[in-house]
């Protein structure tokens, strides 16, 4: 018999015993055990989740025929995409109880930011992931106190709010991770951590009015200012709408800090007296904030109003790393934390050097979190022209997959699970690169979600959804007898919230003038045509806003082409890309914009699934 799982990973939520030094040199002993042995415990982990549900419906489709080896498994299991799954998933939804992943019953799903069928994702789960989860992030923190010591003896400022949920027809809660987690029984008796004393009390964070939400929290942090050790969000996105939110609204927070009282616009009974609990008239340091907020440069602001502050907690990987030097602009240049990789699917990994740039985080993926494969991805051109590309593998390339241990460093990967929920050789879709080693385990950088070319907030739109969008927006141009001969769009960050902005070069057969009220329709067509996680950022959370068509000038896209074929691009092999990110292309089409048009109102979106409300 080998040696056991750390037990760590077993039991984390039970009641801190002894010292928090101690604590954390429990937790850090633990990440050195398992990234030592990384090999033993990832098979030990897939023993474990095979041995546990033997007998579950999925895994006898497949004949695995109770077999825990890894050889055996990888022989017979098909690695897969969402779409394989999406039937059994729907079953499940639909109320069918039989252990179809997992001998563990369902205990809600958890909505992907990802979609199928412009639908977000649903993720089976199960309690034990809960505690997983909240396990990985006092792992984080742990780590962070190498760096940062006496964190327990201060607050964290975050800004967080919960999402709208729904339930499936079969009774199932669907709601996105961070709101499963801010609903737990371990979030709401939070005290199992030194870590877990927050300036915002919990009935403002379950608040889902996002003003009362946003301005309750605010306040709750304005006032214990002083007590502020760490600031955060999970989203860089997200904790900037929380500086422009106070940049809005700071008289009405300082007169509710000099008298003491909520003002009357939070009318959320529970959320106001959680308030009162903590505000008492302060006029001095209203007064001290009123000056601050009223210079002409708000540079700084973060350290200025929180001067205790040792860090900024969000993520700024991906997507995120454009709101970079905004965060630098309010911070002063605040260490920029990532601290944690997890999705829908499980929580991953840890960043072990979390004080390090942004550009240079890489998180060590945690052995027993669940089981990790890896599908090489290849690049054309600088283009990611990967495995992943086809909807399912053949013999071949599923052979490519290469254990936790076996990958390589500089080469990029499309992270598969198997997780404790039932999840087997799933593809999640993440494009990392092996950047280094802690003992035997390797760190990954992540690089982007596979195929998206459009992120402001939690929303991901590939080139495929875009297209068919900007397809349905052209019939709006039929009766002028008009047509887009070319396009392209970048995520405009510059205001906040930021929205989608397409370059559009028209050709037009027609002499009748068209109105801008019919660009408009086209921006709103659009809207409709992107996928729910779209809608929702757009009319429920507010963290997208109104879709932008700029129209620039005929021979636009030949200057774009141009300007790529001084770069070395080659005429003839010359596509034009559907996202922008680089300045200087961005400047040169804005400087050829000849009007600029949005979206009137706001695409549909109700909670849920669009089917779930066809049914009776």
């Amino acid at each position: 018999m080998g040696r056991a799982i750390p037990e760590a990973s077993k039991s984390p939520m039970k009641a801190i015993e002894g010292s928090i030094v101690e604590e954390n040199k429990k937790a850090l002993h633990f990440i050195e055990e398992v990234t030592t042995n990384v090999d033993e415990v990832q098979k030990r982990v897939l023993a474990e989740i095979l041995s546990q549900n033997a007998n579950v419906e999925y895994l006898q489709r497949h004949d695995l025929n109770g077999h825990t080896d890894r050889e055996t498994f990888k022989k017979v299991m098909p690695v897969i995409t969402y779409k394989d799954i999406q039937p059994d998933i729907n079953r499940i939804a639909n109320g069918d109880k039989s252990p179809i992943f997992c001998f563990q019953p369902t205990s809600e799903f958890l909505t992907s930011s990802g979609t199928s069928g412009g639908e977000r994702k649903l993720m089976p789960t199960i309690q034990e992931e809960i505690e997983k989860r909240f396990h990985l992030r006092g792992l984080g923190m742990s780590v962070i106190s190498q760096f940062v010591p006496d964190l327990e003896k201060g607050k964290g400022m975050y800004f967080w709010s919960i999402k709208s949920e729904a339930k499936t027809p079969g009774g199932l809660p669907a709601r996105p991770v961070l709101t499963s987690m801010f609903k737990s029984p371990y979030f709401n008796n939070n005290r199992f951590s030194p870590y877990a004393n927050y300036t915002s009390p919990t009935e403002t964070i379950l608040c889902q009015d996002s003003y009362q939400n946003m301005y309750s929290q605010m306040l709750c942090g304005l006032y214990q200012r002083k007590e502020v050790l760490r600031v955060g969000s999970p989203f860089a996105s997200g904790f900037i709408r929380a500086i422009r939110f106070l940049e809005k609204h700071w008289s009405l927070l300082c007169n509710d800090i000099r008298t003491g009282t909520v003002n009357a616009q939070i009318t959320n009974l529970s959320v106001r007296e959680s308030v009162m609990k903590i505000l008492k008239p302060d006029p001095e340091l209203a007064d001290f904030i009123e000056a601050e907020c009223s210079k002409d440069s708000w540079q700084g602001i973060i350290a200025r109003l929180w001067p205790n502050t040792k860090y900024v907690d969000v993520i700024v990987t991906g997507s995120m790393s454009q709101y970079t030097p905004t965060l630098d602009y309010y911070s002063n240049g605040l260490p920029l934390v990532s601290s944690i990789y997890a999705s829908s699917e499980c929580h991953f990994g840890v960043n072990l050097n979390p004080f390090c740039k942004p550009s240079e985080v890489c998180y060590t993926l945690i052995p027993t979190m669940c089981y990790f494969e890896f599908a090489p991805i290849h690049r054309d051109n600088g283009l990611i022209n990967s495995i992943s590309k086809s909807k399912s593998l053949n013999e071949k390339e599923q052979n490519q997959l290469v254990d936790l241990v076996d990958v390589k460093i500089g080469q990029e990967y499309e992270l598969v699970v198997t997780t404790y929920s039932g999840l087997y050789r799933y593809r999640v879709g993440d494009v990392l690169r092996v950047a280094g080693y802690k003992n035997n385990a390797p760190q990954f950088c992540f690089v982007c979600r596979e195929n998206v070319i459009l992120s402001i907030d939690s929303d991901k739109t590939d080139e495929a959804e875009l297209q068919n969008a900007v397809k349905n927006a052209v019939h709006n141009l039929i009766p002028f007898d008009a047509n887009v001969v070319e396009y392209t769009s970048y995520a405009d960050t510059t205001a906040i919230p930021g929205h989608y902005v397409l370059y559009w070069e028209l050709s037009l057969n027609g002499s009748t003038h068209i109105p801008p009220s019919v660009f408009e329709d086209c921006c709103l067509t659009i809207e409709e045509s992107l996928n729910s996680v779209y809608h929702q950022g757009r009319a429920s959370d507010k963290s997208i806003g109104p879709l932008e068509i700029r129209i620039v000038e005929i021979g636009t896209f030949d200057k774009l082409m141009d300007y790529f074929v001084s770069l070395g691009a080659s005429p003839d092999q010359y596509k034009t890309p559907r996202c922008l990110k680089s300045a200087p292309l961005v400047e040169l089409l804005n400087s050829r914009v000849m009007s600029r048009h949005f979206s009137p109102t706001c695409p549909n979106w109700v909670p849920g699934h669009k089917q779930w409300y066809n049914m009776n």
